[in-house]
């Protein structure tokens, strides 16, 4: 056999390995730094009568709750105030837009907590507004997270308006068509799918907020989250930690399989978390 002959099935076989040597590395970065903690963690949980325990708790459902209405009213207020601002920002000129949408750009380089920290200087009982009954209550963590979330609707609805292109605005005001039967026809569909993403990230980052709610200080709001660090630091019960990490884990993973699910059958596939 000839050395030419040997070469090509030596360049297949390389063609073949390349693809495998490329997706070694991540697949053991993945797994030593995620994979393998998150098996460590899971086996944790089945210490004992920890499962069990936990899920008959009144304070684990009564966390489930808090976090889920949290998690979607916060969600909420930031898909309204997202897309307002943005199509304001967008399509109503004023002086000083870019200032202020540069601004509001800055509250994502921000850690959440400082958020919770200025709240209790404007509500706390030596605040400005001294309502100390709102600044511990559910309804406070609710705002702290719809003031820090927003610009994550914001800038992908944002970034949407940018390719709007402004004649078919135009043909739709030549048309006859009022302001906001252009805001219902034109502009809200084309910037849906990017207000649902931005919509969908906020959802999972807000179900697993910790520091706005420990900065705030609500007792009386238990979170995941916080029934986590209670468990685990508070109270040393690492097994009671790592269950309602597991489930937390486990709702977050199911929100974002269902948010894609819901988005491929919907033919939202340009639609990511991303945006």
């Amino acid at each position: 056999m000839t050395a030419a002959a040997l070469v090509v099935p030596r360049a297949r076989s390389a063609r073949r390995l390349s693809p495998v040597l490329w997706t070694l590395p991540p697949l053991l970065l993945l797994t030593g730094f995620l994979l393998y903690p998150l098996a460590l963690v899971a086996g944790e949980s089945f210490t004992g009568d920890a499962w069990w325990s936990i899920l008959t708790a009144g304070e684990f459902h009564r966390a489930i709750g808090n976090t889920v209405l949290i998690a979607a009213a916060a969600t909420a207020g930031c898909v309204v105030l997202g897309t307002v601002f943005a199509v304001i920002l967008a399509l109503v000129p004023f002086p000083g837009a870019g200032a202020v949408s540069r601004a509001v750009d800055t509250f994502l380089a921000f850690p959440s907590f400082l958020i919770a920290l200025s709240f209790t200087f404007l509500y706390g009982s030596a605040g400005l507004l001294g309502l100390s009954d709102f600044l511990y209550s559910r309804w406070c963590v609710i705002l702290a997270e719809i003031t820090f979330y927003t610009p994550f609707v914001m800038r992908p609805a944002l970034a949407a308006l940018s390719h709007l292109p402004a004649e078919r605005l135009n043909v739709a005001a030549s048309l006859g068509a009022r302001p906001w039967q252009v805001l219902r026809r034109v502009v809200l569909p084309e910037i849906a799918p990017a207000v649902a993403a931005g919509g969908a990230l906020t959802l999972l980052l807000t179900l697993n907020e910790f520091g706005i709610v420990l900065f705030i200080g609500a007792k009386d709001v238990i979170t995941l989250p916080m029934l986590v660090h209670s468990k685990g630091v508070v109270t040393f019960d690492y097994p009671a930690a790592c269950v309602v990490a597991v489930v937390e884990v486990a709702l977050s993973v199911s929100l974002y399989l269902l948010y894609r699910w819901i988005f491929t059958r919907t033919g939202g596939r340009d639609a990511r978390l991303d945006a």
